[in-house]
């Protein structure tokens, strides 16, 4: 009887969980802790997943309304699992909300980044400001920076229903 009552807030599924789900699956490739020598850690692997996210939303901005509409679902997502993991963590009320507030600025900071540097040839330097906290090994920021443009080019072959489906191409 439930079921039936309360179908409509149910049967959907949360909007831009496919499209975070598959940023959250590339930030975890072994290759960003191995070869790119991410640290292993809550910070690194945050960096990792808003880097990632911040190029799929600057790849978002491309699609017009669409675009934008997905980014909005993936950002609320993003928010949400943020705010969940948090709590996860032992945060508390009084300090999740401005955990959560700084998180979200850093991802905010880092599409702005991005923006620009998606047109820049070199991309070593912006590599370092968005991933890393202290200077990496040059072999670790070259294949970083590698990667990364990879990301981007795969971004940009993928078009807003297989993004929003949760397939990067």
């Amino acid at each position: 009887m439930l079921d039936n009552l309360f179908r409509r807030l149910t049967a959907q599924p949360v909007r831009g969980a496919a499209l975070f789900s598959a940023a959250t699956e590339e930030a975890r490739q072994p290759h960003w802790f191995r070869e790119s020598e991410v640290p292993d850690t809550i910070d690194g692997r945050f960096a990792m997943l808003a880097t990632v996210t911040a190029l799929i939303l600057v790849r978002l901005e491309r699609e017009g309304e669409a675009g934008n509409e997905l980014s909005v679902a993936l950002t609320e997502r993003f928010i949400a699992v943020m705010e969940s993991e948090h709590r996860e963590l032992g945060l508390s009320d009084p300090t999740l909300g401005k955990t959560v507030r700084k998180l979200v600025g850093s991802l905010a900071r880092r599409t702005a980044l991005w923006r620009t540097a998606v047109a820049a040839p070199d991309w070593s330097e912006l590599t370092r400001e968005s991933v890393y906290r202290s200077d990496p090994a040059e072999d670790a920021a070259r294949h970083t920076s590698e990667a990364l443009k990879a990301l981007w080019s795969r971004l940009e072959r993928t078009g807003p229903d297989a993004l929003a489906e949760g397939r990067l191409e």
